[in-house]
């Protein structure tokens, strides 16, 4: 399929062919759901914890007889039972990340990248580059092309004084196209490619 490409000031740039295998494929909403868990879950901190019987500070003497008192028996004070215990079955540090099948993130990043060019909200661009990292300017020229909310992936390297100038901008991310995944595209309203980042996905996904 063709789409068209622009520029930063908003005029034509000519057209790039587009795969279908890439950018017209069935959108599979139960894929993306399986790859969105999958980058949250490797992303959570797993630093949460509570402190077991073994971790509490305390006496270790036993509270009171085993028999005779007319009370339950007891072993410890501290027991999660009594105030200041420990907490049974607690979360414990660890890893949330689990494995992923390759095909299956292959597919959920298609589905994404395909979802984006059915709700036409896909722009091409022949170039992400700025001569000055001025926040002010590239702002403006966003402006001109609709984007509010947008993620714009170049090729292998990015820009610098492009990525200068739109880590201020609310609502825009820049990301080289190896950093392309599903979730960062899913949450932002319109996709920005630019004619590299065409050229090494189709070359990374077809």
């Amino acid at each position: 399929m063709q789409a068209p490409v622009k520029t930063l000031d908003n005029k034509s740039a000519g057209t790039v062919e587009l795969s279908d295998a890439v950018f017209g494929a069935t959108v599979r909403d139960d894929i993306l759901s399986r790859l969105v868990h999958w980058q949250l879950a490797k992303r959570r901190a797993g630093t949460h914890k509570t402190k077991g019987i073994s971790e509490i500070q305390g006496t270790t003497k036993k509270p009171w007889k085993q028999k005779g008192t007319g009370r339950a028996r007891q072993g410890s004070l501290r027991s999660p039972q009594f105030r200041g215990g420990a907490r049974i079955f607690g979360p414990v540090v660890r890893d949330h990340g689990y494995s992923l099948p390759k095909q299956v993130r292959k597919l959920g990043l298609v589905s994404a990248l395909s979802s984006k060019q059915a709700e036409g909200k896909l722009v091409v661009l022949d170039a992400a580059k700025v001569e000055k990292a001025k926040t002010k300017d590239l702002a403006a020229r966003l402006v001109k092309l609709g984007l509010g909310s947008a993620l714009v992936i170049d090729g292998p390297e990015i820009d610098r004084n492009f990525a200068l100038a739109a880590r201020n901008i609310p609502g825009i991310d820049v990301l080289p196209q190896q950093g392309a995944n599903a979730y960062d595209i899913l949450r932002h309203d319109t996709l920005v490619l630019t004619k590299a980042a065409v050229e090494h996905l189709h070359a990374r996904l077809k």
